[in-house]
């Protein structure tokens, strides 16, 4: 093994976790990586919930339970992945506290059907908040055009927001605007600054499988000489964003206030391409102040062999703008890219959410008390 979690630690980079079951709760494996691993946070998301409830292990009994009141579907859902979520906040509370609520993180998804309307999504932030009631969960909202309002009224709530399924840079400056206007109503209404906490889920591995998808299309050596460079180039290119938006007197005069900064967290972060080495998202991708939350499998491997060089993305920016450039002038369109991502995402996580509901359906059935 070697001491490449503890470079990127070092390196002001935040290791979560990207998966969560009761399983790795009870047994200790969640507790274990947080004092061996140097893992400081927990995401989660409809498909991984799917996976650990339909698996089943430790849902038996409560799912026993919610069958004898005869809950809804929905409402049994709510009931699993938030306990699931409170527990994870426990067991990562003594992070939280010992780094002034910048890490010790859960993350729990609003329900992804509600991608597209901005209300229902705030009652549901506001919903989740309440039902997990622990000061270390973040509110998951996708950063759809209706998602962006959401943002700002959630964190004008006061609410702690991880905005996820960023793939755009130009919708990456808009995320940031919508915390900052959140941040600023949260002001005016008096609320503490100082407690919310904010981090943008820009996504990786599905840029590159998408972009590479259409350069094997195109099959030119021209084109093939840009595979897997789009993925790291879009990343890169978004903490170039970060930098500027932090550095501005809008933000500064928030700072004096309280605020904390909205952290930039690298999203989808396993490689998809076997071709590419399996740290690859991880490795060059260091930079201060951003989150990796890595599949469990990415983690190992960064432990294992990944190879931390200190900071891979300042002075990167002017290379990761000819990269894109590079693809258009191939007609490959970043924006038609990110548009067909963003349209993916949401009808991912919806699907996993479906099976969710059916799934737990079933089991609801299976255990319900005869009648009479």
């Amino acid at each position: 093994m070697t001491d490449a979690l503890k470079r990127l630690s070092e390196e002001r980079v935040a290791i979560w976790l990207d998966d969560l079951s009761r399983k790795r709760i009870t047994s200790g494996n969640l507790a274990e990586l947080i004092d061996q691993q140097h893992v400081v946070g927990v995401t989660t998301n409809p498909t991984i919930f799917q996976k650990a409830i339909s698996q089943g292990d430790g849902y038996e009994q409560q799912l026993s339970d919610l069958a004898a009141r005869r809950v809804t579907v929905e409402e049994a859902i709510r009931m699993i992945t938030t306990a699931d979520v409170r527990d994870a906040a426990d067991i990562l509370r003594p992070v939280f506290d010992a780094t002034g609520g910048t890490d010790g993180r859960v993350s729990i998804e609003v329900d992804p059907r509600l991608a597209h309307n901005a209300k229902a999504t705030v009652a549901e932030a506001r919903q989740l908040a309440w039902l997990v009631d622990r000061p270390n969960t973040l509110i998951k909202i996708p950063a759809t055009q209706a998602g962006l309002p959401a943002i700002t009224e959630t964190i004008g709530n006061g609410i702690s927001v991880n905005v996820t399924l960023i793939f755009s840079l130009e919708r990456y400056r808009k995320v940031m605007d919508a915390y900052l206007t959140g941040l600023e109503k949260a002001r005016e209404k008096g609320l503490d600054l100082s407690k919310i906490h904010s981090v943008a889920s820009f996504f990786v591995s599905r840029v590159d499988t998408e972009i590479d998808r259409r350069i094997d299309e195109l099959g030119t050596p021209e084109a093939k000489a840009l595979r897997g460079r789009a993925g790291v180039a879009n990343a890169r290119l978004a903490y170039q964003a970060y930098e500027e938006v932090f550095a501005s007197d809008r933000w500064s005069a928030l700072e004096n206030a309280g605020a904390n900064r909205q952290r930039p967290l690298w999203a989808s972060t396993g490689v998809k391409d076997p071709a590419y080495k399996d740290t690859m998202y991880v490795e060059e991708l260091v930079a201060p102040n951003t989150v990796n939350t890595m599949p469990e499998a990415t983690l190992e491997a960064s432990e294992d062999h990944g190879e931390i060089r200190g900071d891979a993305v300042s002075g990167t920016y002017e290379q990761a703008r000819a990269d894109i450039d590079a693809l258009e002038r191939l007609g490959i369109a970043y924006d038609d890219v990110v548009r067909v991502l963003e349209e993916e995402g949401v009808e991912k996580f919806e699907a996993s959410w479906n099976d969710l509901l059916k799934s737990t359906e079933a089991e609801l059935e299976r255990l319900a008390p005869a009648e009479g």
